[in-house]
């Protein structure tokens, strides 16, 4: 996975459920450096687009202990997060 880590936010995984969508990012990547990656890679077709990154549960609806970031496999220096529309 070395193109990941060349850029600090990576669409891993465009779909996950119904609202969710997963990203590779630096640990310290903001909610604002997400969701701009977000809703120019991946655009929601909702029309507020993606709007939040779940970084506990309860920060959205449907967010559960679940959603909350994890540890990349392939680099402990990133974390994947959810953004939810």
């Amino acid at each position: 996975m070395t193109t990941m880590t060349s850029k600090r936010v990576v669409v891993t995984r465009p779909i996950v459920g119904i609202c969710f969508m997963q990203v590779c990012a630096e640990a310290d990547a903001t909610d604002e450096e997400i969701l701009e990656v977000c809703n120019r890679e991946n655009p929601s077709g909702t029309r507020n687009g993606w709007t939040t990154v779940v970084r506990h549960a309860g920060d959205c609806g449907m967010a559960t202990k679940m959603s909350e970031p994890t540890v990349c496999g392939s680099d402990p220096k990133r974390l994947h997060f959810l953004a939810s529309c």
